[in-house]
Parts: structure tokens; sequence; C-alpha cells
């Protein structure tokens, strides 16, 4: 069974830092689109960061760029998303998502979905 699995959320003060895991489950990344969302309450659901898995190439929203890094590790099986110089903005819940790489570091659409792991930050 394929699964995605987030972990690493919590609450932090403004400022400080988490690292968010997305680890995967009946499948290893070896050529995938991964991409981080969060949903905020009462906002759309915004991507803040993709990777091509098989070289590494991430893009990052305007929102996050600077502070938020992406990174795959652990043999293609764990997708990392290390967020720095938090900021209350940050609050919501974040999501990974993978889909089979065709051509976009960003997939316009994605297959697997983790259930999301909370970020609250603190002002």
């Amino acid at each position: 069974e394929v699964q995605l699995v987030e972990s690493g959320g919590g609450l932090v003060q403004a400022g400080g830092s988490l690292r968010l895991s997305c680890a995967a489950s009946g499948f290893t990344f070896d050529d995938f689109a991964i991409g981080w969302f969060r949903q905020a309450p009462g906002k759309e659901r915004e991507e803040v960061s993709c990777m091509r898995s098989a070289d590494g190439t991430t893009n990052y929203a305007d929102s996050v760029k600077g502070r938020f890094t992406m990174s795959n590790e652990n043999a293609n099986t764990t997708v990392y998303l290390q967020m720095n110089n938090l900021k209350p903005e940050d609050t919501a819940v974040y999501y990974c998502a993978a889909d089979p790489y065709d051509g976009m570091t960003c997939a316009s659409r994605y297959a697997y979905w983790g259930l999301g792991t909370q970020v609250t930050v603190s002002s």
C-alpha cells in the first residue's frame, strides 16, 4: 500500500525552527515530483515547495523562499522540509504529496497525499 506519513510538526515561537519529515511507505521516491503544501483555517491550500526527487531540483513559494529548505534523504524514502525563522503566518497544517515525475518539478496534480502535520507558530 502506498502511503505518505508526515511528522515533525508542533508549537514553536516566532523565529524558531522545525523540520518536517515525509516518509514514503510502499514505494521509494526514485523519480517523483514531491510537494509540500499548507492550509490554514479559512485559507486556500498553498504549495510552499516542490522537488524533483531524481536530481534535487527545488522550487519555493515567495512566502517561504530563503527560510524553508526541502531535501531528499535516506535512500529516497524520506523528504524533509527544514523551516527556519518561522512566522505566525506560517501556522497551518502541512501536507506532503507525490506524483511520478512527468516533466514538471511541481506537479499539476498529485496522486499521493499524507494526512498532514500541524505547525503552530506563536508570536
